[in-house]
Protein backbone atom coordinates (compact mmCIF):
# COMPACT_ATOMS: atom_id res chain seq x y z
CA UNK A 1 0.00 0.00 0.00
CA UNK A 2 3.19 2.65 0.78
CA UNK A 3 4.52 1.71 -2.86
CA UNK A 4 0.88 2.92 -4.14
CA UNK A 5 0.38 5.96 -2.40
CA UNK A 6 3.90 7.03 -2.81
CA UNK A 7 2.99 6.50 -6.52
CA UNK A 8 -0.30 8.57 -6.46
CA UNK A 9 1.66 11.50 -4.42
CA UNK A 10 4.03 11.20 -7.21
CA UNK A 11 1.23 11.98 -10.07
CA UNK A 12 -0.38 14.76 -7.90
CA UNK A 13 3.61 15.97 -7.28
CA UNK A 14 3.78 15.57 -11.00
CA UNK A 15 0.83 17.31 -12.44
CA UNK A 16 0.89 20.40 -9.56
CA UNK A 17 4.83 21.38 -10.71
CA UNK A 18 4.05 20.26 -14.55
CA UNK A 19 7.73 18.97 -15.07
CA UNK A 20 8.55 19.26 -18.14
CA UNK A 21 9.67 15.65 -19.53
CA UNK A 22 6.17 13.95 -18.42
CA UNK A 23 4.37 17.18 -19.86
CA UNK A 24 6.27 16.93 -23.28
CA UNK A 25 5.93 12.50 -23.27
CA UNK A 26 1.95 13.46 -22.34
CA UNK A 27 1.66 15.88 -24.96
CA UNK A 28 3.31 13.48 -27.35
CA UNK A 29 1.45 10.79 -26.73
CA UNK A 30 -1.72 12.73 -27.08
CA UNK A 31 -0.44 13.85 -30.82
CA UNK A 32 0.34 10.55 -31.77
CA UNK A 33 -2.47 8.77 -30.42
CA UNK A 34 -5.17 11.23 -31.93
CA UNK A 35 -3.66 11.16 -35.20
CA UNK A 36 -3.42 7.22 -35.12
CA UNK A 37 -7.54 7.56 -34.53
CA UNK A 38 -8.01 10.56 -36.89
CA UNK A 39 -6.29 8.05 -39.90
CA UNK A 40 -8.39 5.42 -38.86
CA UNK A 41 -11.23 6.89 -39.09
CA UNK A 42 -10.65 8.14 -42.33
CA UNK A 43 -10.27 4.55 -43.41
CA UNK A 44 -12.24 2.51 -41.07
CA UNK A 45 -15.47 4.74 -41.67
CA UNK A 46 -15.62 4.38 -45.40
CA UNK A 47 -14.48 0.37 -45.68
CA UNK A 48 -16.62 -0.27 -42.76
CA UNK A 49 -20.11 1.53 -44.83
CA UNK A 50 -18.27 -0.22 -47.91
CA UNK A 51 -18.77 -3.91 -46.31
CA UNK A 52 -21.99 -3.35 -44.99
CA UNK A 53 -23.81 -1.47 -47.99
CA UNK A 54 -22.16 -2.89 -51.00
CA UNK A 55 -21.98 -6.45 -51.63
CA UNK A 56 -19.58 -8.35 -53.49
CA UNK A 57 -17.82 -12.16 -53.89
CA UNK A 58 -16.30 -12.12 -50.61
CA UNK A 59 -17.77 -10.24 -48.48
CA UNK A 60 -17.89 -12.10 -46.10
CA UNK A 61 -14.18 -13.26 -45.86
CA UNK A 62 -13.29 -9.76 -46.12
CA UNK A 63 -15.32 -9.02 -42.72
CA UNK A 64 -14.01 -12.23 -41.01
CA UNK A 65 -10.58 -10.35 -41.28
CA UNK A 66 -11.53 -7.16 -40.22
CA UNK A 67 -13.50 -8.64 -37.39
CA UNK A 68 -10.41 -10.70 -36.45
CA UNK A 69 -8.06 -7.45 -36.85
CA UNK A 70 -10.42 -6.15 -33.73
CA UNK A 71 -8.20 -8.48 -32.14
CA UNK A 72 -4.89 -7.86 -33.60
CA UNK A 73 -2.08 -8.17 -31.15
CA UNK A 74 -0.48 -4.54 -31.57
CA UNK A 75 3.22 -6.57 -31.27
CA UNK A 76 2.33 -8.33 -34.17
CA UNK A 77 1.60 -5.05 -35.96
CA UNK A 78 4.78 -3.47 -34.69
CA UNK A 79 6.48 -5.98 -35.96
CA UNK A 80 5.36 -6.45 -39.70
CA UNK A 81 5.63 -2.19 -39.39
CA UNK A 82 9.32 -2.56 -38.59
CA UNK A 83 9.55 -5.19 -41.40
CA UNK A 84 8.07 -2.52 -43.94
CA UNK A 85 10.20 0.28 -42.67
CA UNK A 86 13.45 -1.03 -41.97
CA UNK A 87 16.44 0.09 -43.78
CA UNK A 88 16.34 -3.31 -45.56
CA UNK A 89 12.47 -3.50 -45.88
CA UNK A 90 9.97 -2.14 -49.07
CA UNK A 91 10.00 1.48 -47.21
CA UNK A 92 12.85 1.65 -45.59
CA UNK A 93 13.78 4.74 -47.87
CA UNK A 94 11.35 6.79 -46.01
CA UNK A 95 14.06 6.95 -42.91
CA UNK A 96 10.86 6.57 -40.53
CA UNK A 97 11.75 4.10 -38.35
CA UNK A 98 11.96 5.15 -34.53
CA UNK A 99 10.21 8.17 -35.45
CA UNK A 100 6.24 9.54 -34.18
CA UNK A 101 4.90 8.97 -37.73
CA UNK A 102 6.36 5.23 -37.67
CA UNK A 103 4.37 4.88 -34.34
CA UNK A 104 0.91 6.77 -35.90
CA UNK A 105 1.15 4.13 -38.55
CA UNK A 106 1.47 1.43 -36.59
CA UNK A 107 -1.68 2.73 -34.26
CA UNK A 108 -3.57 3.48 -37.16
CA UNK A 109 -3.37 0.05 -38.15
CA UNK A 110 -4.77 -1.19 -35.08
CA UNK A 111 -7.32 0.90 -35.05
CA UNK A 112 -8.79 0.67 -38.07
CA UNK A 113 -10.26 -2.73 -38.20
CA UNK A 114 -11.87 -1.89 -34.72
CA UNK A 115 -13.57 1.61 -36.66
CA UNK A 116 -14.86 -0.57 -39.64
CA UNK A 117 -16.28 -3.25 -38.18
CA UNK A 118 -18.12 -1.65 -35.45
CA UNK A 119 -19.33 0.96 -38.20
CA UNK A 120 -20.23 -2.51 -40.61
CA UNK A 121 -22.24 -3.62 -37.83
CA UNK A 122 -23.83 -0.74 -37.00
CA UNK A 123 -25.07 0.06 -40.51
CA UNK A 124 -25.76 -3.67 -40.99
CA UNK A 125 -27.95 -3.30 -37.96
CA UNK A 126 -30.15 0.38 -39.21
CA UNK A 127 -34.03 -1.32 -40.30
CA UNK A 128 -34.49 -2.17 -43.92
CA UNK A 129 -37.55 -0.16 -44.21
CA UNK A 130 -35.74 3.12 -43.20
CA UNK A 131 -33.68 1.67 -46.65
CA UNK A 132 -36.14 1.16 -48.27
CA UNK A 133 -38.07 4.40 -47.51
CA UNK A 134 -34.52 7.08 -48.31
CA UNK A 135 -34.62 5.05 -51.76
CA UNK A 136 -38.36 5.93 -52.16
CA UNK A 137 -37.81 9.63 -51.12
CA UNK A 138 -35.53 9.59 -54.37
CA UNK A 139 -32.14 9.50 -52.75
CA UNK A 140 -28.72 9.11 -54.94
CA UNK A 141 -26.50 6.69 -53.63
CA UNK A 142 -24.37 9.44 -52.01
CA UNK A 143 -27.17 10.75 -49.74
CA UNK A 144 -28.34 7.04 -49.02
CA UNK A 145 -25.28 6.51 -47.44
CA UNK A 146 -24.55 9.88 -45.90
CA UNK A 147 -28.73 9.63 -43.64
CA UNK A 148 -27.63 6.07 -43.32
CA UNK A 149 -24.45 6.91 -41.44
CA UNK A 150 -26.18 9.88 -40.02
CA UNK A 151 -28.78 7.33 -38.20
CA UNK A 152 -25.98 5.15 -36.97
CA UNK A 153 -23.50 8.21 -35.63
CA UNK A 154 -23.73 7.53 -32.09
CA UNK A 155 -22.42 4.05 -33.34
CA UNK A 156 -19.61 5.62 -34.86
CA UNK A 157 -19.03 7.93 -31.95
CA UNK A 158 -18.58 4.81 -29.52
CA UNK A 159 -16.23 3.06 -32.17
CA UNK A 160 -13.92 6.31 -32.24
CA UNK A 161 -14.27 5.86 -28.61
CA UNK A 162 -12.94 1.98 -28.89
CA UNK A 163 -10.51 3.34 -31.74
CA UNK A 164 -9.29 5.83 -29.04
CA UNK A 165 -8.92 3.72 -26.31
CA UNK A 166 -7.00 0.61 -28.36
CA UNK A 167 -4.05 3.11 -29.55
CA UNK A 168 -3.65 5.11 -26.57
CA UNK A 169 -3.45 2.14 -23.97
CA UNK A 170 -1.24 0.07 -26.65
CA UNK A 171 2.62 -0.16 -25.88
CA UNK A 172 3.97 -3.34 -28.42
CA UNK A 173 3.74 -1.17 -31.32
CA UNK A 174 4.93 1.33 -30.00
CA UNK A 175 8.06 -0.22 -28.50
CA UNK A 176 8.74 -2.28 -31.80
CA UNK A 177 8.56 0.95 -34.01
CA UNK A 178 9.75 3.87 -31.80
CA UNK A 179 12.10 2.43 -29.61
CA UNK A 180 11.31 4.55 -26.78
CA UNK A 181 13.99 7.38 -27.42
CA UNK A 182 13.64 10.35 -24.78
CA UNK A 183 12.50 13.16 -26.40
CA UNK A 184 11.42 11.60 -29.55
CA UNK A 185 9.11 8.52 -29.05
CA UNK A 186 9.10 8.05 -25.69
CA UNK A 187 4.82 8.10 -24.70
CA UNK A 188 3.49 7.28 -21.69
CA UNK A 189 2.96 3.57 -21.83
CA UNK A 190 6.96 2.85 -22.92
CA UNK A 191 7.68 5.39 -20.32
CA UNK A 192 5.92 3.49 -17.51
CA UNK A 193 7.67 0.37 -18.85
CA UNK A 194 11.12 1.62 -18.66
CA UNK A 195 10.83 3.10 -15.22
CA UNK A 196 8.95 -0.71 -13.84
CA UNK A 197 12.24 -2.12 -15.71
CA UNK A 198 14.38 0.18 -13.50
CA UNK A 199 12.88 -0.28 -10.60
CA UNK A 200 10.84 2.98 -10.10
CA UNK A 201 7.40 2.03 -9.12
CA UNK A 202 6.43 5.33 -7.38
CA UNK A 203 7.29 6.82 -10.95
CA UNK A 204 5.87 4.33 -13.07
CA UNK A 205 2.56 4.30 -11.13
CA UNK A 206 2.19 8.08 -11.17
CA UNK A 207 2.73 7.91 -15.25
CA UNK A 208 0.14 4.87 -15.21
CA UNK A 209 -2.11 7.36 -13.09
CA UNK A 210 -1.11 10.27 -15.77
CA UNK A 211 -2.22 7.96 -18.52
CA UNK A 212 -5.63 6.85 -17.31
CA UNK A 213 -6.34 10.40 -16.76
CA UNK A 214 -5.29 11.26 -20.53
CA UNK A 215 -7.69 8.46 -21.48
CA UNK A 216 -10.05 9.57 -19.62
CA UNK A 217 -10.31 13.12 -20.24
CA UNK A 218 -10.29 12.46 -23.83
CA UNK A 219 -13.06 9.67 -23.91
CA UNK A 220 -15.20 12.13 -21.61
CA UNK A 221 -15.54 14.40 -24.48
CA UNK A 222 -15.79 12.23 -26.90
CA UNK A 223 -18.51 11.28 -24.58
CA UNK A 224 -20.02 14.23 -24.05
CA UNK A 225 -20.08 15.30 -27.66
CA UNK A 226 -21.92 11.69 -28.67
CA UNK A 227 -24.48 12.74 -26.00
CA UNK A 228 -24.33 16.34 -27.03
CA UNK A 229 -25.60 15.12 -30.71
CA UNK A 230 -28.05 12.67 -29.16
CA UNK A 231 -29.85 15.02 -26.94
CA UNK A 232 -29.96 17.14 -30.30
CA UNK A 233 -31.64 14.27 -32.69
Amino acid sequence: MEMIWQGILAAIRLLITGDPEVLEITLLTLRISATGTLISLLIGIPFGTLLALKPFPGRRFVLSVVNTGMGLPPVVVGLWVSIFLWRSGPFGFLNIMYSPTAIIIAQAIIAAPIIAALTCAALQQTDPKLRLQIWALGATRFQYTWLLIKEVRFSIFAAIIAGFGAVVSEIGASMAVGGNIQGQTRVLTTATVLEVSKGNFDIAIALSIILCLLAYGATLALTLLQQKQQGGA
